[in-house]
């Protein structure tokens, strides 16, 4: 029979015991509020580039959206992928009952040519839903004035449709990705920053970013690795997405928090050759973003486990 004296010690230590359990859920929870802190309502807006998937149709592409933590889709057309062209073949209507279908909203659109191009693609971005239109590409400081100027008619556009005219940085060094900004006189105009197109150098990325302020538009999560001009092993090539190359994106993040970014982030690499999706399948191609996206989140939070 057992006594009083033990029963009341088995029940002190399952009180211990379960008080010592209490202590480490609080203690976890602490550590995740300090995580939070960290980065206070500072998170990455993500949107889904379509090019990732090569050129599979639609009908694919959308049900993995929301799969990638984003809400959202930026339609490329010819010769990174043909969603563009796809969405023109379905038409405003039954591209619109697609997007619904998988609630995914379509909030911009990717079309090379430069501002002065892109009027009638623009308009019909606006009609699908776009807020954002991403062409290229920032001028040489030689022909900044030039371009300000055949730009202006598209930028005027863009102003009376509401949208954002992000120009990315292709060929451009960051004094004159500084200078175009500073020369930039509408909100619905600015930068869409590639990392990719730059020297690979955390600490100069992170200055252009708190450099650019307001007028950084959009941002690929996007670093160069070993190019994305000759086929690689697969493996090389995928060292453009954030996590698998050599840079560091802590230092951008940080300086996105610090300039308290509310644009969208592409998580983002070029195939070789344009126009197939960066893995075989759409499940993998999604899987690849997600790994990409945990490293990036793992940076926000000061973790090393992305």
């Amino acid at each position: 029979m057992t006594s009083r004296r033990t029963t009341r010690a088995r029940r002190m230590t399952r009180r211990r015991f379960a008080a010592s359990v209490a202590g480490v859920a609080a203690a976890a929870s602490m550590g995740k509020n300090v995580l939070a802190a960290q980065s206070p309502g500072f998170r990455l807006r993500y949107i889904v580039a379509s090019c990732m998937y090569g050129k599979l149709p639609l009908a694919e592409i959308l049900p993995e959206v929301k799969k990638t933590g984003a809400k959202s889709i930026d339609i490329w057309g010819l010769r990174h992928g043909n969603q563009w062209e796809q969405v023109v073949d379905m038409g405003a209507e039954r591209f619109g009952e697609a997007l619904r279908q998988h609630d995914v909203q379509m909030e911009m659109a990717t079309r090379w040519g430069g501002p002065a191009k892109i009027v009638d693609d623009l308009r019909f971005a606006k009609q699908l839903g776009a807020r954002l239109f991403v062409t290229g590409f920032v001028p040489h400081k030689d022909e900044l004035r030039k371009f300000l100027e055949q730009a202006k008619p598209t930028v005027e556009l863009a102003e009376q449709l509401g949208v954002t005219l992000a120009i990315e940085n292709h060929g451009s060094n960051a004094d004159e990705i500084k200078a175009f900004a500073d020369a930039v006189r509408s909100d619905r105009l600015g930068v869409a920053l590639a990392p990719y197109h730059l020297p690979q150098d955390p600490a100069l990325l992170a200055k252009l970013i708190e450099a650019l302020g307001t007028r950084l538009k959009f941002f690929y999560a996007w670093q160069h690795g070993r190019g994305c001009m000759t086929k690689l092993p697969k493996p090389q090539e995928l060292e453009q997405m954030p996590g698998r190359g050599k840079l560091d994106f802590t230092p951008l993040l940080t300086a996105l928090k610090k300039i308290d970014y509310q644009g969208r982030t592409e998580i983002f690499m070029h195939p070789v050759p344009r126009g197939i999706p960066i893995l075989p399948t759409a499940a993998e191609v999604t899987a690849e973003i997600n790994r990409a996206r945990r490293y990036l989140e793992a940076c926000i939070e000061g973790r090393s486990d992305g």
